[in-house]
């Protein structure tokens, strides 16, 4: 079995629509998402962040 990763920017405005491309695009099986999540600090408090997406792709 072969396996590739992608890495997909999130960001806050069209994540969404864009997951959903990036995926209807694919020819193998979506095996996992990963998300990569940074903290970040506000001015109410700390909080954390999702910087980008890691999929992995199974073929054949």
């Amino acid at each position: 079995m072969r396996y590739i990763v992608h890495k997909l920017e999130v960001k806050l405005d069209d994540s969404a629509q864009e997951l959903e491309r990036f995926l209807n695009g694919l020819t193998g099986e979506v095996f996992s998402i990963v998300p990569i999540v940074v903290p970040a600090f506000f001015a109410m408090g700390a909080s954390s962040k999702t910087k980008f997406l890691l999929i992995v792709e199974k073929l054949g």
